[in-house]
């Protein structure tokens, strides 16, 4: 009769032993794998630490690359209430003085009434134009009406077509009745609307719609500039002034409004505040990844990699090289009251980068953002070797996960090799263990039958 149970024969825990023995022989590998796998999961955490912290900075560049970000201008007005101002870099500093006349329109006609705006109009068709296309060519749309279009039929399907010149319908209903009005999506007298009705049957559309009420008449926007006469098509008058916008809110002949353009140093000031602080913040998230506390003996998941020391290195170097200012002139970026501290990281020199801002502008928007060549783009180009796809940091990140590959596949291995190791022990003790059972088994029997020999004398 077979065993039915490890150790029944011996008396040995044959399932402990076996355990025992193989975790003496397999945990401390296990252990080393764990260590290694925290070890590149760490890495590739820092990895992603790092790629983060250069791409935020990066970002900074883009503005510093944008020559207006230095060429801004700003426009107050003395009075809000008759109009606002806005300027763009073209703008000429000075003072401008404006009267708002009379403002721009948009045209609105409407329908004649009818008796019941649930009841059908007629069948035929309506051709609505407004305004003109950039080469001069009339805007406008033919509508199919059925002969089950009721008023607000006619209005839903002006406003949801797709060849809508320009026109938004609404149903008003006056003392003598319901009408349909057509108001210019655009004011002044270049988008004036006009109605063709045409009848399929009956008279209905053109009883409707064929001489329409002018409402409210197209009109633009007048005003004076410096005393010049200025017509708009729009409220919003663009040109008049070079690079100003003017968004026309009320109309007063006896009232003037000064708009003044200036130089916008903010703009600027922002940009390379921003830049700095940037910087400052790479810098600390570096020194996290890299650094040792000597009294913890704890050190950073990239202390002593030469990958962030090269980072900063190469943005150090280009960062303290000089910089075509135009004119043949030369210049560096401390010059501008931005410099390294002892730490390694910029400070501003408030002093001088005002007066940077105040009167050398032009110097400071050609070191930082001349095309190819300016302080933001090297850096730029300088970064993009580690961030880009395919980049430094990517090809370290790819070899880190084919490091965890290779720990995985050797964790599969050490698996079979301990289902291997176990079995062939379970094995082996299994055969002592019915050995030991069977010699048991012999032993008691010749015990017994020496028990039974005749004149044995069975001692107490």
């Amino acid at each position: 009769m077979g065993l039915t149970a490890a150790g029944i024969g011996s008396g040995l825990d044959i399932n402990g032993i076996v355990s025992a023995l193989v975790d003496a022989s397999f945990v401390p590998r296990q252990v080393t794998l764990d260590k290694r796998e925290a070890t590149v999961q760490t890495e590739i955490s820092a990895i992603g630490t790092l790629k983060s912290a250069m791409s935020e900075f990066q970002d900074k560049l883009e503005k510093l690359q944008d020559l207006e970000t230095f060429d801004k201008r700003k426009a107050s007005t003395n009075l809000s209430d008759y109009l606002s101002a806005s300027a763009s870099s073209t703008a000429t500093p000075g003072t401008y003085n404006v009267v708002v006349k009379s403002l721009a329109e948009s045209h609105k006609v409407g329908s004649a009434t009818v008796s019941d705006p649930d009841a059908p109009i007629g069948e035929g068709s309506l051709t609505i134009t407004a305004g003109v296309d950039d080469d001069g060519n009339p805007l406008s749309m033919t509508l199919a009406v059925e002969a089950d279009d009721t008023l607000a039929d006619i209005a839903a399907k002006i406003n949801s077509s797709e060849d809508n010149p320009g026109v938004t319908a609404t149903i008003i209903t006056g003392d003598n009745g319901p009408r349909l009005v057509m108001s210019s999506d655009k004011t002044g007298t270049d988008n004036q609307i006009s109605v063709t009705a045409t009848d399929t049957t009956g008279t209905g559309l053109t009883d409707t719609f064929g001489a329409m009420e002018e409402l409210v008449a197209a009109a633009n926007a007048t005003l004076t500039i410096d005393g010049l006469d200025v017509t708009s098509q729009s409220n919003e008058v663009k040109g008049a002034i070079q690079g100003v916008t003017l968004n026309l809110k009320d109309a007063d002949l006896s009232k003037t409004t000064k708009v003044t353009v200036t130089k916008d140093a903010s703009g600027a000031k922002g940009a390379v505040e921003e830049f700095v602080e940037a910087y400052n913040k790479l810098q600390e998230s570096i020194g996290a990844l890299t650094a040792y506390d000597p009294e913890t003996e704890a050190a950073g998941p990239l202390q002593g990699d030469s990958l962030p020391r090269s980072i900063t290195s190469q943005m150090r170097n280009v960062m303290s090289s000089s910089f075509d200012l135009g004119n043949g002139e030369k210049g560096a970026l401390s010059q501008f009251g931005v410099s390294f501290d002892r730490y390694g990281k910029l400070e501003i020199d408030d002093d001088k980068f005002k007066e940077a801002l105040e009167n050398d502008m032009s110097s400071l928007a050609q070191l930082f953002a001349a095309e190819d060549t300016g302080l933001a783009y090297r850096l730029d180009s300088t970064i993009d070797v580690y961030t880009q796809t395919g980049g430094l940091l990517s090809s370290r990140d790819d070899t880190l996960k084919s490091q965890l590959d290779r720990i995985e596949s050797d964790r599969e291995q050490l698996g079979r090799q301990m289902a291997a190791y176990e079995a062939r022990l379970f094995k082996q003790f299994n055969a002592m263990d019915a050995v030991v059972y069977q010699l048991n088994s012999q032993a008691a029997m010749l015990t017994d039958r020496l028990s039974s020999l005749p004149g044995l004398v069975k001692t107490k």
